[in-house]
């Protein structure tokens, strides 16, 4: 049976079946696009960590604020990621391990979370969608919650065991 945490229109993390010792089968969900369209199947005790890893930054509100305040999103996204200066970096998001590898994003905090993201692979199963800007946004708090939740849920069967409780606030 599947978990789904979140709503896919903004954010969401699915949870699917487990296959032991440590693998899951989790989809990712911004802005109604699955992210996870190449490869599904997650190594728990480290996708847990990078996803919490995230939430810590948006829960301290440590993500830096809109780069370029007066460019639509889907500029700021190829200003972005055309930096070769190490601005980008300040940017990276849903940096989850090979599992979304085929999607580009980056996040800023003003308000709200934004997310800007993009297909890059060839293959991509929808082609209306390669290389089209996507953007999701989402109250840094309610990204944060969705995030526990599905952290919690992987490392409970998982030999991820307690690793994140600790840094909850």
């Amino acid at each position: 049976m599947t978990r789904r945490f979140g709503d896919r229109a903004t954010f969401a993390v699915e949870i699917g079946a487990m296959s032991p010792p440590a693998l899951r089968v989790v989809d990712v969900w911004a802005a109604d696009r699955r992210l996870t369209t190449d490869d599904n199947m997650v190594y728990v005790p480290s996708f847990s960590a990078y996803m919490w890893s995230d939430a810590d930054r948006v829960r301290r509100r440590d993500v830096s604020p809109c780069p370029f305040h007066d460019r639509a999103p889907e500029e700021i996204f190829h200003l972005l990621h055309g930096n070769e200066t190490g601005l980008r970096e300040h940017f990276w998001f849903l940096q989850w391990s090979e599992t979304l590898d085929n999607v580009s994003a980056y996040a800023y905090l003003d308000d709200e979370l934004v997310i800007l993201f993009q297909f890059w692979r060839a293959r991509h199963p929808l082609p209306d969608d390669l290389g089209k800007v996507l953007v999701a946004t989402i109250p840094p708090d309610e990204f944060v919650a969705i995030v526990r939740e599905a952290v919690d849920l992987l490392d409970a069967g998982s030999s991820a065991g307690d690793l994140h409780k600790d840094s909850y606030p």
